[in-house]
């Protein structure tokens, strides 16, 4: 369920609100990259609704991802997926966080290019590799060789991530760090979009 906006915004929201216009902020990144926990925290900074995507598929499907992969398999909820975010991005402006093989869908990064500012929270795989073993709910990560599959995947995917609009680096620092660099960074970027 989408977070609450605060009731009182900061003029620093208003601004950065009207600036954005009717699109969304979308991150993207590898399991472990910290999309869930900094776009909570984004959301709140910035007075807009959260939505994690993977909770999103969840509650549609009245499964866990786990249970999907398991019962309908990686194309199955990969289809799934599309539909959750874009719908998401027509539900308007909101920070959105992805699952990590969301934005390899090229449909799914044109709808995000058309109606978001795509973030990539990069990591390196020592960051990615501590924070995933936290969690049982990869089921990409289920093998006996989590690290390889880790480095596979990115290897893989890091190019297509690169396409975002910004890039942020999300590393073992406190959350609330990072999302000050994020605002930096999408304060310039707005800027330069204005002249």
């Amino acid at each position: 369920m989408p977070s609450p906006p605060p009731i009182a915004l900061h003029p620093e929201a208003v601004a950065f609100r009207a600036r954005l216009s009717a699109r969304s902020i979308v991150l993207v990144g590898m399991p472990g990259s910290g999309k869930s926990s900094i776009g909570r925290r984004l959301g709140q900074r910035l007075g807009l609704e959260f939505s994690d995507a993977d909770a999103e598929i969840e509650r549609a499907a009245n499964m866990t991802i786990p249970e999907l992969f398991q019962t309908k398999g990686e194309a199955e909820f990969r289809k799934g997926e599309q539909k959750v975010i874009a719908r998401l991005l027509e539900s308007g402006p909101q920070v959105i966080a992805t699952g990590g093989g969301a934005f390899m869908n090229a449909d799914t990064r044109t709808r995000i290019k058309e109606k978001g500012v795509s973030i990539w929270l990069k990591a390196d795989v020592e960051t990615l590799l501590k924070r995933v073993k936290r969690k049982s709910n990869r089921p990409l990560l289920q093998n006996p060789d989590p690290e390889g599959t880790l480095r596979n995947l990115l290897a893989a995917r890091e190019a297509t991530y690169a396409e975002a609009d910004l890039t942020i680096t999300s590393c073992e620092v406190p959350h609330e760090e990072v999302v000050e660099a994020i605002v930096k960074l999408l304060d310039t970027s707005l800027s330069k979009r204005e002249t």
